[in-house]
C-alpha cells in the first residue's frame, strides 16, 4: 500500500506486509525504491511505543526513526519496523524495567533483574523480510554491531554500517552510555556521560510470504 508520510513531510512510501515469517509478529517494511543504483540503505527499527509514538525523551528511538525516514527520502531503501518492544521483552516488562532504571539500574541490568535477557532480539526475521524484498546486499543504518553480525550470519551482505546521529538529551544520557558500554554501540559520547566509544554518531542533537513481500 502506497502512503504519503508527514515524517518527513511529503515522503511517498510503500508499506509492505509479510506472511510466513519465522515468528508471529506483524512486522512491516516501509520501502522507497533506491536511487541511482546505489546499495540500498536499510534501517532495522525495533518498535518503541513510548519513544516512537509518545515522544519519550528517555531513549533515542523516536529521533532515530525520524532520521531513518528522512534518509529514505534522500537515498531510498527500507525501514523494517520490527515488533520487538523493549529489546524483545514487551511493553509491560519494559515499563517495569523503567522503574528499576529510576533506581539507577542500567537498561540491560534492569531486563536481567526481571528474569529476561538483556537483549532478546533475533534479527533472523529481518533477514527473511530483506530476502522477500529482494534486498540481499545492503548498507545498514545502525550503531549496533549485533545487527550487522546477525544479518551477516543469516546470509545478508552488509557492505557498510552507516552510523546514525547521536540524539543525546539530559534524559537519555545514561541509557546511551549503557548502550555504548554494555552492548558496544558506536556512539561518540561526550565527557559528560563518562565514556567515548567508537566513531559513529558524529552529529550531536540535543533536545508477505517470505519469498514475496505482500504489497497491497
Amino acid at each position: 500500500m502506497a502512503i504519503t508520510l508527514s515524517r518527513p513531510r511529503g515522503l511517498r512510501a510503500e508499506l509492505v506486509t509479510f506472511h510466513g515469517l519465522p515468528d508471529a509478529g506483524e512486522h512491516l517494511a516501509c520501502f522507497v525504491p533506491p536511487r541511482g543504483g546505489s546499495v540500498p540503505l536499510v534501517r532495522l527499527h525495533s518498535e518503541c511505543l513510548t519513544g516512537d509514538v509518545l515522544g519519550s525523551t528517555r531513549c533515542d528511538c523516536g529521533p532515530q526513526l525520524d532520521e531513518a525516514l528522512g534518509r529514505l527520502a534522500g537515498d531510498g531503501g527500507a525501514v523494517l519496523y520490527l515488533r520487538q518492544e523493549g529489546r524483545g521483552i514487551g511493553l509491560y516488562n519494559k515499563l517495569d524495567a523503567y522503574l528499576l532504571q529510576n533506581a539507577r539500574t542500567d537498561t540491560f541490568e534492569a531486563n536481567r533483574l526481571l528474569g529476561r535477557g538483556a537483549d532478546e532480539r533475533d534479527y533472523g526475521v529481518a533477514a527473511a523480510m530483506l530476502r522477500a524484498l529482494g534486498l540481499r546486499r545492503i548498507r545498514l543504518l545502525t550503531n549496533n554491531p549485533d545487527k550487522v553480525r546477525q544479518l551477516r550470519d543469516h546470509g545478508i551482505d552488509v557492505t557498510a554500517a552507516v552510523p546514525t546521529r547521536l540524539h543525546l538529551t539530559d534524559d537519555n544520557a545514561a541509557y546511551l552510555t549503557a548502550k555504548a558500554r554494555s552492548a558496544g554501540h558506536t556512539l561518540a559520547l561526550g565527557t559528560g556521560t563518562g565514556t567515548a566509544t567508537g566513531t559513529g554518531g558524529a552529529d550531536r542533537i540535543r533536545t508477505g510470504d517470505t519469498r514475496n513481500g505482500t504489497r497491497a
